[in-house]
């Protein structure tokens, strides 16, 4: 996913511009430490104290240059007008944050206005289109059945949350002033790879055939995971 968001921004923005990031439901703070080492500077926000605190200790770690380029914020993602002017960031991320709101539109529509003209929303949602893959494949069959006619599902954690199409997302993206301009697929061979699984020693070779995938029909249409992203008008 990573290299996907580095296509867009390079196809967006001309090399070597200092963006203005701001990474809604930051978590442990991976990706928003990964782009202030690229040299951009990063606003993060997360409601959760402890992956908070994960995120601070991380970034204590850095050299002064990174540490001056990222802001860390405590609050919610519906809080984004409270803290920031519309249009004050190039790029605004919401990863793996959809999933736990139960109606999406209101925070979509907020992270929208924090796009400056041309700028990229980034979305990484779990695949409402793709719900019966992971069950069907571990031979769960009433759930799999079950997940056909449903966008809620409970994820690895054990809490029940929900899924976005693809086709409604588009519609919400058109709709708030943020076209979708490309996807794709995100853990299509993967998903059942259990969380502390070993890295294969052929990783390199796995992580290029998902790729591949990702941008490839069919395979993406059943990721378990998409990364949508939209631009601003």
């Amino acid at each position: 996913m990573a290299r996907q968001l580095d296509e867009q921004i390079a196809g967006r923005f001309p090399v070597g511009q200092r963006l203005r990031v701001l990474d809604v439901g930051m978590g442990q703070g991976t990706q928003a430490l990964r782009l202030a080492r690229a040299g951009h500077k990063v606003t993060g926000v997360e409601q959760d104290a402890t992956m908070l605190a994960v995120a601070r200790e991380a970034l204590a770690g850095e050299p002064e240059g990174i540490r001056s380029r990222v802001r860390l914020v405590e609050g919610d993602g519906h809080e984004t007008g409270v803290h920031f002017l519309p249009g004050s960031f190039d790029v605004v991320l919401c990863h793996g944050v959809l999933m736990y709101v139960e109606d999406p539109d209101a925070l979509l529509a907020g992270l929208a206005r924090m796009v400056a003209p041309g700028g990229l929303l980034s979305l990484l949602v779990r695949n409402g289109d793709a719900l019966a893959m992971r069950p069907g494949l571990a031979g769960d069959w009433a759930a799999t059945l079950a997940s056909f006619d449903t966008t809620t599902y409970q994820n690895r954690l054990g809490l029940d949350v929900r899924a976005d199409r693809l086709d409604t997302l588009t519609s919400a993206l058109a709709g708030i002033g943020a076209p979708l301009h490309a996807w794709y697929g995100v853990r299509v061979f993967t998903d059942l790879a259990a969380d502390d699984a070993p890295v294969p020693e052929d990783v390199d070779t796995l992580l290029a055939a998902e790729e591949r995938a990702g941008r490839t029909d069919p395979y993406r249409g059943v990721a378990a995971l998409l990364h949508l992203c939209g631009v601003r008008g």
